[in-house]
């Protein structure tokens, strides 16, 4: 796995997993999902995720753009059907 295909997928994860937790917390009174094992975890929640939500939006775009992945395939047009006016 690609470095850059590792940060997207690990970054989702652990921004999916706080998002569930407010969202539980908010709305059903009682604590997300629970947390994912491992020996960086600490790092995801704790540094990671907090961080980025302070970042403004123009600076979490440039930085998505500047890194190579799917998030930068284009759309490919497709012609209209066949028999339509």
């Amino acid at each position: 796995m690609a470095f850059f295909e590792w940060l997207r997928r690990n970054s989702e994860d652990y921004l999916l997993e706080a998002a569930q937790r407010e969202m539980a917390q908010k709305y059903l009174g009682r604590p997300g999902p629970a947390h994912k094992r491992g020996g960086w975890g600490w790092f995801w929640r704790s540094v990671f995720t907090p961080v980025y939500r302070l970042l403004p939006w123009g600076l979490r775009r440039r930085v998505i753009r500047l890194m190579p992945g799917s998030h930068r395939r284009r759309w490919v047009g497709r012609a209209p059907p066949a028999g339509t006016a």
